[in-house]
């Protein structure tokens, strides 16, 4: 089984501009989360996606794989078709690394990895208990409600399942909650098909894309982790990093 990761990587973002080349103690984002990829012991192979000449120039400078993609993709996962489909179509499975985790262990990545030893597997992601309550009600923390299978049944900004009869601050003590963890995985057929999906209305409600997945039918099969993970979405957040350095 051949399996690609991806990281897609654009220089205009909105809340932090030029992210992926930003300095983290000598090195950039997107060189650490490359390097932590490599590491990872069921992968054929790693490249960066990206539409922006200076990402493409500063992965070539540390010898690094990348993959020009189209300015126009609306998500992670249209650039990562666009870029299988130019560097090698007979890949059996894609995984989508979020550029923004700069100490994403490998461990993760083959954890979501070994999903697929299951031939009914189509789209595999992580998931984190939840710990603290600041997590459980914050809506930027999306939420992952799972079946027996341990395939997700929804995700939510919200806080889900309700605990009818409980006080909010007690639910922790009489549930297990979890978070979704942004690393997805899917069999090159299946991500192909996702590229065709129009937007949902779940989607669009809860501004989350794998809601577009589960309204059009298809499972997504979880796996927990037990390793944090820390993404970096405004220039703050670099404050959260100290913890590895």
């Amino acid at each position: 089984m051949k399996i690609i990761g991806i990281i897609p990587a654009r220089f205009a973002s909105t809340r932090f501009p030029g992210k992926p080349l930003v300095d983290i103690n000598g090195k950039s984002m997107i060189q650490r989360v490359y390097e932590q990829s490599k590491k990872a012991k069921s992968l054929n192979d790693v490249i960066v996606a990206t539409d922006d000449s200076r990402i493409e120039q500063h992965i070539k400078s540390f010898g690094g794989n990348v993959i020009m993609t189209s300015e126009h993709h609306q998500s992670g996962t249209d650039r990562c078709f666009e870029a299988i489909q130019k560097y090698d179509s007979t890949a059996d499975i894609v995984i989508n690394i979020q550029g923004d985790e700069p100490f994403i262990r490998p461990e993760q990545i083959d954890l979501v990895a070994s999903c697929f030893n299951s031939a009914n597997v189509e789209i595999a992601t992580l998931v984190k208990k939840i710990s603290t309550n600041e997590e459980l009600y914050n809506p930027n923390t999306p939420k992952v409600v799972l079946n027996s299978n341990k395939e997700a049944i929804y995700f939510s900004r919200q806080t889900i399942p309700f605990i009818r009869g409980e006080n909010e601050m007690e639910w922790l003590n009489n549930h297990t909650f979890y978070k979704h963890i942004g690393i997805y995985a899917y069999r090159t057929g299946i991500l192909g098909k996702l590229t065709t999906l129009k937007q949902s209305s779940l989607e669009l409600a809860e501004a989350l894309e794998q809601l577009r997945w589960v309204e059009n039918g298809y499972k997504i099969k979880v796996e927990i982790t037990d390793f944090e993970s820390i993404a970096i979405d405004v220039p703050e957040d670099l404050k959260k990093l100290t913890i590895f350095l």
